[in-house]
């Protein structure tokens, strides 16, 4: 006996599907940070050559991704292939700020570390830090996202890249 068409709805989708395949960041300015800068365009070329992004509840894929901060709040507005929106989450930036506010710190570090023709061993500890502030920013990204966006440790940890730049935009 053939099975119903309507459990065909319930087989989840191909993996290979549940990914970002743009991403959409409210204007192209470049940031007031060259380094800063650096790090968003590797972070979004990062994320556009591998990535796993899951939105519950959604099917298809792969999709794009609006973010943007709207009103304090940070904005997944997720759409479909065509450009229709498929979903909106949006979190509360107040669990972010420390995180942003540190990155933003070790930046400024770096770059004065750089200008000033410091030691690499001064250079190498400040990246350190810059990676477990990531490193953070993605647990934390993940947490506020669960049951709502799945991800893997690598692209939360850009996207959380993308958090920072846009919060240095507003």
């Amino acid at each position: 006996m053939a099975e119903p068409a309507h459990q065909s709805a319930t087989v989840p989708a191909d993996p290979a599907l549940r990914r970002l395949e743009s991403i959409v960041l409210p204007d192209a300015t470049p940031l007031p940070s060259a380094f800063a800068e650096a790090d968003r365009r590797q972070a979004v070329a990062d994320l556009l050559t591998e990535n796993h992004f899951d939105p519950v509840g959604v099917p298809g894929g792969p999709f794009a991704l609006n973010l943007c901060v709207r009103d304090g709040r940070l904005v997944f507005d997720i759409r479909d292939g065509t450009d229709a929106p498929v979903r909106a989450v949006a979190l509360a930036l107040g669990p972010f700020r420390r995180l942003i506010k540190d990155y933003h710190l070790i930046v400024e570090s770096h770059e004065l570390a750089v200008a000033d023709g410091g030691h690499e061993a001064r250079i190498q500890a400040i990246d350190m830090g810059r990676r477990g502030l990531h490193n953070e920013g993605a647990e934390l990204l993940t947490q506020r996202l669960a049951g709502r966006i799945g991800l893997d440790f690598e692209t939360a940890r850009r996207l959380f890249t993308l958090v920072c730049a846009l919060h240095q935009r507003i």
